[in-house]
């Protein structure tokens, strides 16, 4: 899916360039999400999936994979990806965030999580509320997330 260019365009006092950026991310993730066998889905959610995001937005993804171990394991995803510096990695219960800075400062959080982030019966309360902030399905070839969406609205 090739993100055009009046998707995720957010508010005005975003700069052209950052929404820019974003959506090349946003993109990048996308196509290498697809070239993985492992991955189900890529989700964006948070202020850019809502329309409402500030000129210090990050941009959160939610990457979901039926094999999420093999991501502590082995780093060779970041190199494939180059999202710029790993701030952090952190554990949140069924997701492990990666954080990375661009160049630019643009942060960008990826929580790889199983398939099972997205079941719907029953639905997880914690995923209930990242959905409920806003989310968008990048990448759903089974339909997955969409399915998530619809049973959080």
């Amino acid at each position: 899916m090739e993100l055009r260019e009046d998707d995720f365009a957010g508010p005005a006092e975003v700069s052209p360039e950052r929404g820019a950026e974003t959506r090349r991310v946003m993109d990048r993730v996308t196509r290498w999400a697809a070239n993985r066998s492992d991955v189900v889905g890529v989700l964006l959610v948070g202020s850019w999936a809502r329309g409402a995001a500030r000129p210090d937005s990050d941009v959160d993804l939610v990457v979901l994979s039926t094999a999420p171990a093999r991501y502590a394991e082995d780093d060779g995803w970041l190199r494939e990806l180059a999202l710029g510096e790993v701030l952090r990695v952190r554990g949140w219960g069924a997701v492990t965030e990666w954080r990375h800075v661009t160049a630019s400062g643009l942060e960008i959080e990826m929580g790889i999580a199983s398939s099972d982030w997205a079941r719907t019966d029953p639905l997880d309360l914690g995923t209930r509320r990242v959905v409920t902030d806003g989310a968008r399905p990048l990448y759903d070839p089974a339909g997955l997330l969409g399915a998530l969406v619809r049973a959080c609205a």
